[in-house]
């Protein structure tokens, strides 16, 4: 890629995202008020590339274009039309709030952040669904990329590809461990689907955060290859209505509770994640005033309450558990529903 004859500055950012909900496994993502956020800035002359890094990870996240996820993400976009380089003057600064490792979609938003680095580096004017296709062959599980990049509450899916299709494309795995080759294919249109559901306005989102990491794939080699139909059932009675009743104002404590209850992925990531089956049937809307649900954010080990008031409670209450099962260090977050998902803004 040539330099430009005259500099530009512009700015993403990419919010935070907690997935799964209770009954809606792979299903269901919500973007939050805590964004990663790039300063970037194409010269015309100065240093070849300079990556700069701050907040969560700080001191551990690689900062060079072909280990970085964010930059590989865009030379991904790049090299599947054509471009094999970024700009010869290149300027980013990451400031990342989102914990690394934790449930609250980190990588979701590295990897979109990515994508539309790339866009706006290549110019290539690509759709929102488009980006969404980008992302999808990047990391395939939609829930969290969907709702960081379009915001709100989300239902998504996966269209059923082919082995000749995906031939080739490289899964976030890979990228984290290869650079993208040159002329990688684009990504086949409409890999995944996604509909915004209504979200009542006076719901907030309160994460409580264990210090401590879990990888997904260590949380998903957990969870069994098989399911009894009751099993079954029993989260798609409570995720059928659970995905009506966040939207409606004002929220049913009672209602919602009962519809994030789950039996397809939190019975068996307890033993990874001290004191789990206690904090999820001790903390409930007869104890704590304002409570609607609570759930593990993604595959944890942050647990997520939603709730309408009494926010400090709820979450001390968490952490009380958390020390008694040995989780002796926590921090919890008050955040907020939010519908602008990512952006880039030039400056």
């Amino acid at each position: 890629m040539k330099a430009p004859t005259t500099p530009k500055r512009f700015r993403i950012k990419s919010p935070c995202s907690t997935a799964n909900i209770g009954p809606g496994f792979d299903v269901l993502g919500i973007s939050l008020s805590l964004y990663l956020v790039l300063d970037v800035e194409v010269m015309t002359a100065g240093k070849t590339f300079e990556m700069t890094y701050s907040g969560e990870g700080a001191k551990d996240v690689p900062l060079t274009p072909e280990q970085n996820l964010i930059t590989k993400a865009a030379l991904y976009v790049l090299s599947a039309n054509g471009i094999s380089n970024l700009p010869p003057f290149l300027k980013i600064h990451v400031h990342n709030p989102i914990p690394l490792g934790r449930g609250l979609g980190s990588s979701g938003a590295a990897v979109v952040s990515g994508v539309l680095l790339g866009n706006a580096l290549g110019e290539l004017k690509l759709s929102q669904e488009r980006l969404l296709d980008y992302c999808l062959m990047i990391e395939r599980h939609p829930d969290n990329v969907a709702a960081a990049l379009v915001g709100g509450f989300v239902a998504s899916y996966l269209s059923e590809l082919s082995p000749e299709v995906l031939k080739g494309v490289p899964t976030s795995e890979s990228l984290l461990e290869s650079v993208p080759s040159p002329n990688l294919p684009q990504p086949p249109h409409g890999i995944g689907h996604y509909v915004r559901l209504g979200w009542a306005k006076e719901i907030k989102a309160v994460a409580i955060v264990p210090q401590f990491k879990l990888a997904t794939a260590k949380a998903r080699s957990v969870l069994p290859d098989q399911y009894s139909r009751h099993d079954v059932i029993f989260n798609f009675q409570r995720l059928a209505v659970l995905t009506t009743a966040l939207g409606q104002s004002p929220p049913s404590p009672g209602l919602i509770f009962n519809a994030m209850q789950d039996k397809i992925h939190q019975p068996y990531r307890k033993t990874l994640i001290p004191g789990l089956p206690e904090i999820l049937s001790t903390i409930t809307p007869e104890k704590y005033d304002g409570l609607l649900g609570i759930c593990l954010s993604g595959a944890g080990p942050t647990i997520l309450a939603l709730a309408t008031k009494n926010f400090d409670e709820i979450a001390k209450a968490a952490q009380e558990v958390f020390k008694q099962h040995g989780v002796k260090e926590s921090f919890y977050k008050v955040l907020d529903v939010v519908e602008d998902g990512s952006t880039c803004v030039y400056l």
